[in-house]
């Protein structure tokens, strides 16, 4: 025999649905029967409507954080096979520990393709979003088109300004393609305004002596590192490509971007 859960009076479904506590309106028919059916205190049962509207608030703010971050996959950082990637276990810890995002510090992965960077990096990214930071995700090439934007209608410092309102700012496949000098100066700008404002994740398959390759100034190179690296920690990935070792393993199986 099923119960019927009762319907709110109608003054309280309106009442909930103008303070917009859509959980609450929900759950609380099916509560009722369950407060009365095991003789809840009236406590307990406010308790329970209000962790789960808490519940219901939380997870709905994750998601919009996930959507607004722009990550290209979904990621984890369980996912991430650390006995079989060249990061050492503590490195890994303390940037899953994520201490490194209230203390405005960077994250610098460095090495080949199919290492684990962008993995990492998305992972490291997910992992902030759900512990209520906001994240946003980028690749290099899309962030300069951003800030050319910002530069077409004079408003490079509101783009900026509005980038940082994230906790962090992932910048993944710094170096894949060259900068001219507005690009570079741009890429600079933001990255001088972050400085010691805000935590940066940075992903590039070029060693740090090797950035002048894509950046047209050597100085501009020499700047955007002193920055970066000021107070950074730095990860260098190397062994094989990931993506290859699937690939053989699979026999030759084309694999997906």
């Amino acid at each position: 025999m099923t119960t019927t859960p009762p319907v709110l009076a109608a003054d309280l479904e309106t009442g909930l649905r103008r303070l917009k506590l859509a959980a609450m309106r929900r759950l609380a028919p099916e509560l009722l029967i369950t407060a009365k059916t095991q003789r809840w205190t009236p406590e307990e049962f406010l308790r329970t409507l209000i962790e789960a509207e808490i519940t219901a608030r939380d997870a709905s703010n994750t998601a919009t954080r996930r959507r607004l971050a722009g990550f290209p996959v979904t990621k984890t950082l369980d996912e991430f096979d650390v006995p079989a990637s060249s990061i050492p276990a503590a490195t890994f810890d303390y940037l899953a520990s994520l201490e490194w995002v209230p203390a405005g510090e960077n994250v610098c992965l460095i090495g080949p393709p199919g290492t684990g960077k962008s993995h990492v990096l998305v992972a490291l990214g997910m992992a902030a979003v759900q512990a209520g930071h906001k994240v946003k995700y980028f690749t290099a090439a899309d962030l300069v088109e951003t800030l050319y934007r910002g530069l077409a209608d004079n408003s490079v410092g509101r783009v900026i300004a509005t980038l940082l309102r994230n906790d962090v700012v992932l910048i993944d496949e710094l170096g894949f393609a060259p900068l001219d000098d507005t690009g570079a100066q741009l890429l600079f700008r933001f990255i001088a305004a972050a400085y010691e404002r805000r935590a940066l994740g940075i992903g590039s398959h070029w060693p740090f002596e090797a950035w002048g390759r894509f950046l047209p100034e050597h100085t501009t190179a020499v700047s955007m590192l002193d920055r970066l690296l000021h107070h950074c920690h730095v990860i260098i990935t190397d062994g094989d490509s990931y993506r290859m070792r699937q690939a053989r393993t699979k026999g030759g199986t084309r694999l997906n971007n």
